[in-house]
């Protein structure tokens, strides 16, 4: 089988052999779960429960609050109480409202869910399929968080004929793909077929990065088995970073370009993580909301790293010592992610999320704290960078305030691999300063939107008063 990839990106160590092969390990329900609202790309959710209301495992607790294509419910992960609700601080260092519910310890509780009925796939319609991926709270498990619903229904006019199935997991220390693969090759291939039935698109590739070619014979086993319609492949990529960039994949897949400024649709296109089309399944076939999430710890100061599967909500810091003995005094950084772009917490009273992929524990010889240097115009970070752009010379706009510059330069096609910073011989933050950039010019486009909104409102009264 022929090998593919794509230009540029860069050649790290994998640093998986702690977690490779091993199980999913199923954490006990916890007393409590943090469960923040929104915890998606999109439009915010609002409660729809309220302090001392009981909830079962399974039930919606949280809804946009007009529900529009761009919501995603968010559903209780234990069955308990609901304490309080308050902003906690999340994965990505932002306080945001949380759910906290507390456990009933009463016996039988546990079993109490609140799952959908299961649903037959292949015979519903269209809307109703993609009613119940919403429904089911279901986004891209990847790390971005996207509403699965809203991916798999392109608008009008966007033709697409390729299904990515994405498993490349480059990534460094995470192997959470590579688990969900081997324990639930017939709910990958299931899942598969769903979006294929529902996109009506007839080809689709399963993408695995080399490192992990061992899992073909499975995959094509339940494909084999599964005898759905359609043509449905694997094929090994590179083990390179970031091999698992939708741009990136699409390139490596079927030698297309995502345009500037475009989406994967635009090339014909849809991708979606291995563990999200696991969990497409598990919502027609089980009527499971996404209330659980496979993730790997690992890391110097992790001393037993191990995959898990642990409910959403779950504190780090309430992980059963047997799953997570941390080692304190080695530990330097906590990661919710990958070490590349993955955020560092100041705590580890964070809860898991729907996009937490993994937890990595580090210590002072796995990262580093260098201050910065000068720029010396050795042009690494635009070698190696996967996207083709120029982060020198976004780094310069920034600085001087010039946005407009910034994205001329590229900012907005910059998927924040973080590769130009591990390049970047004078540690110079690139990444954050690009991330923090890309704020500044949502903040502008908010404020110039408020402003042309409120003259159109002064015109519309001017012009009452004139008549």
């Amino acid at each position: 089988m022929a090998v593919k990839t794509f230009k540029r990106g860069l050649s790290l160590p994998t640093r998986k052999h702690a977690t490779e092969g091993k199980a999913v390990d199923i954490v006990p329900l916890p007393k409590q779960v943090v469960i923040p609202i929104n915890q998606h790309f999109g439009a915010p959710n609002k409660s729809l429960v309220a302090p001392g209301d009981r909830v079962r495992r399974g039930q919606k607790i949280a809804d946009g609050a007009n529900p529009g294509p761009m919501t995603t419910p968010v559903h209780a992960s234990i069955t308990g109480i609901v304490k309080k609700i308050e902003n906690r601080t999340q994965t990505n260092n932002l306080d945001g409202p949380c759910i906290v519910i507390e456990a009933d310890t009463a016996s039988g509780a546990e079993a109490e869910i609140d799952f959908l009925p299961p649903l037959d796939p292949f015979t519903c319609t269209r809307e109703e399929a993609l009613a119940r991926i919403r429904e089911a709270g279901i986004i891209g498990m990847g790390g971005a968080g996207f509403p699965s619903h809203v991916k798999l229904n392109p608008p009008p006019g966007k033709k697409i004929d390729f299904l990515i199935a994405d498993g490349a997991e480059c990534e460094p220390y995470l192997t959470t793909d590579e688990a969900v693969i081997t324990e639930k090759p017939h709910l990958l291939v299931k899942g598969l077929a769903i979006v294929m039935k529902i996109t009506g698109v007839n080809r689709a590739i399963i993408g695995m990065e080399d490192n992990k070619a061992g899992l073909i014979p499975l995959i094509e086993r339940e494909v084999r088995i599964g005898g759905y319609p359609g043509d449905i492949s694997v094929r090994l990529c590179k083990t390179r970073y970031p091999q698992g960039g939708e741009k990136m994949l699409i390139t490596a897949l079927t030698g297309r370009e995502v345009p500037s400024g475009g989406l994967p649709m635009d090339a014909g296109c849809i991708v979606q993580n291995v563990g999200t089309l696991v969990a497409i399944a598990e919502a027609f076939t089980l009527g499971k909301p996404l209330i659980d999430r496979d993730l790997t710890v690992s890391g110097g100061a992790c001393k037993f790293p191990r995959n898990i599967r642990a409910p959403i909500g779950t504190l780090l810091s309430d992980l059963p010592v047997e799953f997570i003995d941390i080692d304190h005094d080695k530990l330097r950084k906590i990661l919710f992610g990958g070490p590349m772009m993955g955020n560092a917490v100041p705590t580890t009273a964070i809860p898991i999320q729907k996009n937490t992929s993994g937890i990595i524990l580090m210590t002072a010889e796995e990262t580093y704290m260098d201050a910065e240097g000068p720029c010396i115009r050795c042009a690494r970070c635009i070698r190696n960078c996967a996207c083709r752009l120029s982060p020198a010379i976004m780094k310069e706009a920034l600085e001087a305030g010039d946005l407009d510059e910034a994205v001329r330069a590229g900012l907005m096609d910059c998927i924040e691999c973080g590769s130009c910073s591990y390049v970047c011989p004078a540690r110079i933050k690139l990444v954050q300063r690009f991330r923090i950039g890309k704020q500044r010019l949502r903040a502008r486009q908010a404020q110039e939107q408020a402003r042309k909104k409120a003259a159109d409102a002064r015109a519309a009264q001017a012009e009452t008063v004139r008549k």
